[in-house]
C-alpha cells in the first residue's frame, strides 16, 4: 500500500500506487469491476437465485418455479449471473442445470446477510429504548409543563 502526501498536504493512498488528491475514481477500471459486480447483485431475483443454487444444482424449470418467474425472466438473469462468473450451466440432454460457480459468492450473501440483521438489531434496540421512554414522555405531556 502506497501513502504519501499530496501537494496541498493531503494523505493519499492507495493499494496499487500514488493515488493523485482528487483523483475519480470512477475511471479506475478495478473499481468498475467491483461496482458491476454489486450492480449485477442489486437485483432481488438475483439474490433469490443464488440463494436457491446455493443448496446446489438446480434445472431452469425447478428455478422457474422456486421464483414464480416466467422462462424468460429467469434467462435473462441467469445470463446475468453467467456474465459475472457467478454461475455456470450445463446441458443435460432437453434440460439445462445451473449451478454457482464459486462458493465465495453464497459468502459474500451471507455476510450481507450478517450486515443487515445487525442493523436491524441496532434498530430494535433503538426501538425499545424508544418506547421504553414513551409512557414517561406520555405522562408529562398529560400533566403540562412543570
Amino acid at each position: 500500500m502506497f501513502v504519501g502526501v499530496s501537494r496541498s498536504g493531503r494523505v493519499v493512498s492507495g493499494a496499487r500506487g500514488p493515488v493523485r488528491a482528487g483523483a475519480d475514481v470512477r475511471g479506475d477500471p478495478v473499481y468498475r469491476l467491483k461496482a458491476e459486480l454489486f450492480r449485477t447483485l442489486g437485483h432481488p431475483a438475483r439474490i433469490r437465485l443464488l440463494e436457491v443454487l446455493g443448496g446446489g444444482e438446480r434445472t431452469v424449470g425447478e428455478l422457474q418455479e422456486a421464483l414464480e418467474l416466467d422462462s424468460s425472466g429467469v434467462s435473462q438473469h441467469l445470463t446475468v449471473l453467467r456474465r459475472q462468473g457467478l454461475l455456470e450451466s450445463r446441458k443435460v440432454g432437453t434440460t439445462v442445470r445451473c449451478r454457482v460457480k464459486d462458493p465465495r459468492a453464497l459468502r459474500l450473501l451471507a455476510i450481507a446477510r450478517e450486515l443487515l440483521m445487525a442493523n436491524l438489531e441496532d434498530s430494535r434496540v433503538l426501538l425499545s429504548e424508544l418506547d421504553a421512554e414513551a409512557p414517561d414522555q406520555r405522562g408529562r405531556a398529560e400533566r403540562g409543563p412543570a
